[in-house]
């Protein structure tokens, strides 16, 4: 009996002396997370009350419950009466401390990180750690050292180039043994602060540091958003729902532009050099697809958690969704999808997109995709591309062949605007279109081993040629290959990475191999997937890589040039990062499809672990809806985080894109989950006779045979 009593005083000694006040509400993100955590604490309203209620030598921590409007007011007596009782103090976002002059306004954050600068803060994140607020507002103040600084500096998890050259502001610091953070670091659930572990680790300091607990665990950290399978076993159906999930997200995010707010939207497109604006409101409505799509978030992430979307409306993107729409009005038996993907596809065809010199039969410009309704006169191909792949499937699904001219127009305006060895270069613009002739290009002797910009065309010179057998179109594209795969890999050129060009590359393989099955082809195609899959980790994530040489978009070479240019989501070779804008998506349909072509188990084996990797990372969040169903460009897999360097100007790490990422992946599951591929599912295409009067029209040959 005696050893219970003293039992029970021992605990409740512990207790009481590792206790912390809390002056905050109960649903403050830390708050909620420190259940089951063995931080023992109390709730008080007021900072005054939390003084009274500490016991002598304990800690308080007065968190910014009316951040970011009102700084937290703390009284100098109050504070004195805590120096008094010696209290460990934790005060966020405070509106003044004696002896700081926090007298400046807050300022707004956006590509600022948290670098660590203490030893101290905890194992595994040493200085020069990176951490995420988005954009969180700070204090300004002058301190002589702080634990944890805002700076914007290039790295993946790290400053990899210190913290000087950019502004340096405090975040968290000791002053007169009180820890003061300039900003509300308690939001980090609401904010969207990342990695989750590293605020794990800052937290457990904190607390440490102020009520002496030993280290603490949190198994329920509060999180709003997140992968839908971080780590657990897939359970059955999840594809299935992963598909329903992300078909249903293009309405979730109220993307598509409805009459009632087609201000709003032409407000924040402008000029589409900054087509930067707030979410939808939920309450908004739906569009019907007869006035677009829009392009989807932006990466930037305000101080609520909110995400900014881009407001401009691409060529690509209308046909990417129209497609993905489609099918999965196919496999979810929902009409109206089908009804909002023709929309789409009407939309392409009326706007100026396509009109203008682009509908003049006369003019060299004809059959061209415009790349956006602010830019119509720059004709990148590879938008070209993905728009017309994107029609062909969706007519496929739909079953009709209504926009069979305007496919064969759209393929055979690349084709004759490509130099003599199948290349066409990063683009061409509609001016010098005019100005040059057409002569001009089909003449130019241009070689560019570049599969970002130029592959996928050729992927359609290769699905028209099987439909009309214009030799033309297999001669030109088989050049182009054989040069570009001859130049592998020292030669190529790239883009955010090599990985990416890689995954680019697989699809015109896979459908050369279609159309003309020789052991040069398949081997050329083994070479460029076995090397793709050399960096398949074990979760089915695909690891970006870092080409040789020099890139316009490779890694940031200051802490000056971060967030200036579009730029890859990792700093070396080596660092987790999946990237579902340039590789990940289109490496999963390429694989799809050259798994169909050849029948090879290791592509059948990589694409289902692919597919498995995507279905784990879609976001989930009941908070954020126009998020929900989501994917990001980037994903650690090592963290099981949305994490990476932000450094892209314009679609950056916590960008979705309802085309590029959205579009192929939802598409490419449907196709993984009827164990078909695009090549079968387009395959009774009746394109031949209207594609045969068109080439004799749009390249005045008749050199060419029908196919039996």
């Amino acid at each position: 009996m005696i050893l219970v009593i003293v039992l029970a005083m021992a605990a409740l000694l512990f207790y009481t002396r590792h206790q912390v006040i809390i002056c905050g509400s109960a649903d403050n993100d830390l708050v909620m997370s420190l259940k089951g955590s063995g931080q023992q604490y109390k709730l008080v309203d007021l900072p005054e009350k939390a003084v009274k209620a500490a016991r002598q030598g304990s800690g308080v921590l007065i968190l910014a419950e009316e951040y970011p409007f009102k700084t937290s007011v703390i009284s100098e007596d109050v504070l004195k009466r805590a120096k008094r009782k010696h209290l460990k103090l934790y005060i966020e976002f405070p509106d003044q401390i004696p002896g700081l002059n926090l007298s400046e306004e807050p300022i707004l954050m956006s590509l600022e990180r948290g670098v660590i600068l203490s030893e101290d803060i905890h194992k595994g994140l040493p200085p020069m750690s990176l951490i995420g607020l988005n954009h969180c507002y700070i204090q300004p103040v002058k301190v002589d050292s702080s634990l944890i600084i805002m700076a914007k500096v290039a790295g993946f998890d790290k400053a990899e180039y210190g913290t000087g050259g950019v502004p340096n502001y405090p975040l968290l610091f000791e002053h007169q043994g009180i820890l003061i953070a300039t900003s509300k670091l308690s939001h980090f659930a609401s904010g969207r602060y990342g990695p989750v572990d590293s605020w794990k680790k800052i937290w457990n300091y904190i607390l440490t540091t102020v009520s002496g607990s030993r280290h603490l665990e949190f198994p329920n950290w509060v999180q709003y958003l997140g992968p839908s399978f971080r780590s657990i076993p897939l359970p059955y159906g999840a594809r299935e729902s992963s598909i329903s999930r992300g078909a249903e997200w293009f309405f979730n995010g109220r993307f598509f532009i409805d009459p009632s707010w087609k201000e709003m939207w032409l407000k924040y497109q402008g000029d589409g050099t900054n087509p930067f604006g707030p979410p939808v409101p939920q309450e908004y409505l739906n569009g019907d697809g007869s006035l677009g799509i829009l392009e989807g978030h932006a990466s930037r992430v305000a101080w609520d958690g909110a995400e900014e979307y881009r407001y401009w409306i691409r060529n690509d993107v209308q046909g990417e969704v129209s497609m993905a729409l489609a099918a999965a009005g196919s496999y979810l038996d929902k009409e109206e999808y089908k009804t909002i993907s023709a929309n789409l596809i009407d939309f392409i065809f009326s706007s100026i997109i396509r009109n203008g010199p682009r509908n003049d039969p006369k003019d060299p410009n004809y059959g061209l995709m415009g790349w956006s309704l602010t830019h119509p006169w720059v004709y990148y191909q590879d938008d070209n591309a993905r728009s017309l792949l994107g029609i062909i499937g969706a007519s496929a699904n739909i079953g009709t062949g209504k926009w069979d001219r305007q496919i064969a127009e759209g393929i055979l305006a690349n084709f004759r605007t490509t130099g003599v060895n199948g290349f066409r270069g990063e683009r061409i613009h509609e001016q010098d279109l005019t100005r040059l002739g057409l002569e001009y290009f089909q003449k130019q002797e241009l070689i560019n081993p570049h599969p970002h910009f130029e592959s996928w065309i050729w992927a359609t010179y290769l699905w028209l040629y099987d439909k009309t057998k214009y030799q033309p179109l297999l001669e030109k594209t088989e050049r182009a290959i054989r040069l570009t795969m001859a130049a592998y890999p020292d030669k190529w050129s790239w883009t955010n990475g090599i990985q990416q060009e890689r995954a680019r590359m697989i699809l015109p393989l896979a459908w050369l191999v279609r159309v003309a099955d020789t052991p040069e082809h398949r081997e050329w195609l083994d070479i460029v997937v076995n090397k793709l899959l050399e960096n398949q980790v074990g979760c089915g994530a695909i690891r970006e890589e870092l080409g040789k040489g020099s890139s316009p978009f490779d890694q940031t070479h200051s802490n000056a040039q971060y967030g200036l240019y579009e730029a890859p989501l990792i700093f070396r070779n080596g660092d987790p990062v999946a990237d579902m804008l340039y590789t990940s998506n289109f490496a999963f349909f390429g694989l799809q499809e050259a798994s169909r072509a050849t029948g090879n188990p290791k592509y059948q084996v990589a694409t289902e672990k692919l597919s498995e990797f995507l279905t784990r990372i879609q976001v989930k969040s009941e908070r954020w809806k126009d998020l929900d169903g989501a994917w990001f460009r980037a994903y650690d897999y090592e963290r099981h985080d949305y994490w990476a360097s932000n450094a892209d100007a314009g679609w950056g790490a916590w960008g979705t894109l309802t085309g590029w990422i959205q579009s192929w992946i939802v598409y490419t599951q449907i196709l993984a989950e009827t164990n078909t591929s695009f090549w079968e599912q387009t395959a009774g295409s009746a394109i031949g006779p209207v594609a045969d009067s068109t080439l004799r029209f749009m390249l005045k040959s008749n050199s060419y045979g029908r196919k039996n």
